[in-house]
């Protein structure tokens, strides 16, 4: 699995991954490696359930109402959730499977 992030990639939560809405955005659970973190931001956390639903994280930021000026710092963050594994690639299969 590649840990390079595109904006232009396909992305979604990770299966093994539960997210707890928060007042200041979310807890994150892997129920693999049991590791809890957090998104600090509720506009985050609406990115991140929205990659699945678009074709790229690109349409996923844009969708969740981020200004342009701010797409960047939302890639840095993505970027280190795909780091992390909270979010996957992904695949044509999953492509298939989502239509």
């Amino acid at each position: 699995m590649s840990t390079d992030f595109d904006p232009a990639g396909a992305y979604a939560l990770a299966p093994s991954v539960s997210l707890r809405p928060e007042p200041f955005g979310a807890l994150v659970y892997d129920f693999t490696t049991r590791r809890l973190s957090f998104l600090k931001t509720p506009q985050l956390v609406t990115v991140v359930r929205g990659l699945g639903a678009h074709r790229d994280a690109t349409a996923a930021v844009a969708a969740a109402g981020i200004p342009t000026g701010e797409h960047r710092s939302y890639f840095r963050a993505l970027a280190t959730l795909l780091k992390a594994g909270t979010i996957t690639p992904r695949t044509a299969t999953d492509e298939q499977d989502h239509r």
